[in-house]
């Protein structure tokens, strides 16, 4: 007789044992259901948000990996609402609350209020199904009936959307500075808006205006934004470029409707200028120069202008000069940012007269002296409004001309550019308590700020000297 090898023995033997055992396992193990333990913990929601039945909680058991299908279906419509589709699931137990809210659907009929996203099913009686399906290609389902009654189910719809316009250019020059948006809603929602881009995962987000008064509640609820894109908070906008303007609406419920359009940002940026030293060292030039007749300047006369002071009185502490004659400034502007600055005024070298006012200076149907352009501003200590004497940041030969959209003429100041400014102010008032005076320039935006560190620059004691005085 053959002998075995031990070794061959060995191996049939362990074979033996696995075929045995997994058999074993088998009869006293069998395969578990693909799908179990399914469940909905209320037979009955009131999805209103008041805090009461809102909720059920759905409940199951994957005993292999799955993808997963809950939907509901109308007895009554026989139209099936998805809450999940086909979505994978691996091997566990499961718990998700359902407070009505499916996938978004649109009801025939009903006004346009933008993309309805999620929305409550509506009040009736309804066969919930869950069902699993598994890599090979079997399936389980188990199924039950659930009510939905006293729903909220009016949608936060945007039925007015209006966006003040489709492109605007955040520089705070006054123009198009700022992007508008008007909603009107049949019901009270938290709002989320913001800019983005297809290709981005960038948001932008836009705060929403508090306003005084809202109407009644019958009558609906308006929700305001107004964007800066955030160069009020001296923050840099987002790159000039098309974005998506997005606005989401949700409600309590969480029911969600989506609006979007397109906006251009186009030459956007932060302002930003300032008063530099200039080749004498100081950041204001002071002189004096007698007056003439001729210098005579208001909104129906233009005068002579006075010329550029060469700077020899540059260091002086102090400036004396008789009464009635001219106290002359010359200073230097620089556009240090990556954004042209809009500027207007009387041009440099304009006179006033110590009792004038910039807004002696311009007609009564003049556009000057708007929010948003930079000037230059002299004040003095009994003056009585803040930097009463202004002129233009340049002269129109060393500024860049723009036609606004609506025809009127704009000057700007382009990155990177300095120009000097100068004027005079008749000094025609003795102030016997303030003689002499102490009197500064200012960078101004006006509407918007005097710029860090931009205000009191260059400060001079004016001392005016009267025909008594010896």
């Amino acid at each position: 007789m053959m002998r075995l090898s031990p070794v061959l023995v060995l191996i049939a033997a362990v074979l033996v044992l696995l075929v045995l055992g997994g058999a074993g396992a088998f009869v006293l193990q069998p395969p578990r259901p693909l799908l179990t333990d399914v469940s909905f913990s209320l037979a009955t929601i009131t999805p209103n948000a008041d805090g009461q039945d809102d909720v059920t909680i759905i409940s199951y058991t994957l005993n292999r990996n799955a993808d997963v299908t809950i939907n509901l279906t109308d007895k009554a419509a026989q139209h099936t609402y998805v809450f999940r589709n086909a979505e994978r699931r691996p091997v566990g137990t499961y718990s998700v609350g359902f407070s009505g809210v499916v996938n978004g659907y649109k009801v025939e009929g009903e006004p346009d209020g933008g993309v309805v996203e999620a929305r409550l099913i509506p009040n009736g009686d309804y066969e919930w199904m869950v069902k699993a399906s598994a890599d090979d290609g079997s399936t389980m389902q188990s199924t039950g009936t659930l009510t939905v009654s006293e729903g909220d189910v009016v949608l936060p719809a945007m039925t007015t959307f209006e966006v003040s316009s489709t492109m605007f250019s955040p520089n705070q020059d006054g123009y198009n500075d700022r992007l508008g948006i008007n909603i009107y809603m049949p019901k009270e929602a938290t709002l989320t808006a913001y800019l983005t881009q297809p290709d981005s995962d960038v948001r932008y987000y836009i705060s929403e205006r508090k306003l005084a008064q809202q109407p009644s509640a019958a009558q609906g609820v308006v929700h305001q934004f107004d964007y800066d894109a955030g160069v009020d908070t001296d923050a840099e906008p987002p790159p000039d470029g098309d974005y998506l303007l997005v606005v989401v609406a949700e409600d309590k419920e969480g029911q969600r409707v989506r609006r979007e359009t397109t906006i251009t940002i186009k030459d956007g940026g932060l302002p930003q200028a300032e008063i530099v030293n200039q080749s004498t060292g100081s950041t204001v030039t002071w002189t004096s120069l007698p007056y003439a007749d001729s210098y005579y300047t208001d909104a129906k006369t233009q005068g002579a202008k006075v010329g550029i002071p060469d700077g020899v009185q540059s260091t002086q502490t102090t400036v004396m000069l008789p009464k009635d004659d001219l106290l002359v400034f010359s200073l230097v502007v620089s556009n240090y940012g990556k954004t042209p600055i809009r500027t207007e005024g009387p041009s440099p070298g304009t006179v006033y007269q110590y009792d004038q006012t910039d807004g002696a200076m311009r007609s009564a149907d003049s556009e000057e002296f708007s929010t948003g352009a930079f000037h230059i501003g002299i004040e003095c200590e009994r003056t009585t409004t803040s930097y009463p004497w202004r002129w233009a940041v340049g002269s129109q030969d060393k500024l860049t001309k723009v036609i606004a959209p609506n025809g009127q003429t704009l000057w700007y100041l382009m990155p990177g550019q300095k120009v000097t400014v100068w004027g005079a102010i008749r000094m025609t008032t003795v102030i016997r308590t303030a003689n002499p005076q102490k009197c500064w320039a200012g960078l101004i935006h006006q509407g918007v700020r005097i710029p860090f560190a931009q205000g009191h620059v260059g400060e001079v004691s004016v001392e005016l000297k009267t025909a008594e005085q010896p």
